[in-house]
């Protein structure tokens, strides 16, 4: 997958170890930089690059995590669920097609953040699944107030 990463200044280094790892894994990693300290800037050029298609999958990091994705959740296509742990970065995929996950640099390690990393883009939401009413209801709200 070609996955959009981005982050600001207060999570370079976290992003810095993520970009390697995540090439490990077989992905082509893009970086949008992490000097704004404006936060927003770069989740809104994530989210835009995700939602238009030009990325499969986003990844986004600020100190907590909460503004990127609020920021990146504006931007009508884009998908951004903020994980802490394992099982919610599955489910943000498997449970609500997520097309972009959010973390805190300063709320979690860098070794628990490679492991949803990992999850996350390990997975796949399957739309026959008992969570495409709920998907699809967001999308048709999404819809009617566009």
């Amino acid at each position: 997958m070609k996955i959009a990463i981005g982050c600001d200044p207060n999570a370079t280094e976290f992003k810095a170890q993520l970009i390697p790892f995540i090439e490990e894994l077989g992905h082509e990693c893009i970086d949008f930089g992490s000097d704004d300290p404006i936060y927003a800037n770069t989740a809104i050029e994530v989210a835009e690059a995700v939602a238009k298609g030009s990325y499969d999958r986003g990844i986004l990091i600020c100190g907590t995590g909460i503004g990127v994705s609020i920021a990146a959740n504006k931007i009508d296509g884009a998908y951004a669920a903020l994980v802490t742990d394992v099982y919610q970065a599955q489910r943000a995929q498997l449970s609500n097609n997520a097309n972009i996950i959010a973390m805190g640099a300063q709320i979690m390690g860098i070794e628990v953040a490679k492991c949803c990393v990992k999850e996350y883009l390990s997975v796949s939401y399957d739309p026959n699944t008992r969570s495409a009413p709920k998907v699809d209801r967001i999308l048709e709200y999404e819809r009617r107030h566009a």
